[in-house]
């Protein structure tokens, strides 16, 4: 399993064709670098494909994977939790939650 201490979304669309080093140049561009255990996700432009770059400490990993956009406000990136991140890839609504909002089960 990859660590992931931090997760980052890129709110201007990535061409799904892009590979490694157009998504890092994105990540350099949009946040000024690339950290180590960070993820960075960028969608398609019908928001309906998701690129996940992660940044291990020793290389780079890249995924990529079908989503539901619940919508984003940023000009250019922003900081996730992990359970915004958790909401995002499962298609509800992860701008409505913040660190003092949680989803328990009764």
């Amino acid at each position: 399993m990859i660590r992931v201490d931090a997760a980052w979304f890129a709110v201007e669309p990535l061409d799904m064709r892009a590979g490694v080093d157009t998504a890092l140049g994105r990540v350099v561009s949009v946040f000024g670098e690339a950290r180590a255990h960070h993820a960075y996700l960028f969608i398609n432009k019908r928001a309906n494909r998701m690129k996940v770059l992660v940044h291990d400490g020793f290389g780079l990993w890249l995924y990529e994977g079908s989503f539901i956009r619940a919508g984003a406000t940023a000009d250019r990136g922003l900081a996730l939790s992990h359970e915004q991140l958790q909401a995002l890839v499962v298609g509800l609504p992860w701008q409505r939650l913040d660190e003092r909002t949680k989803i328990r089960v009764l």
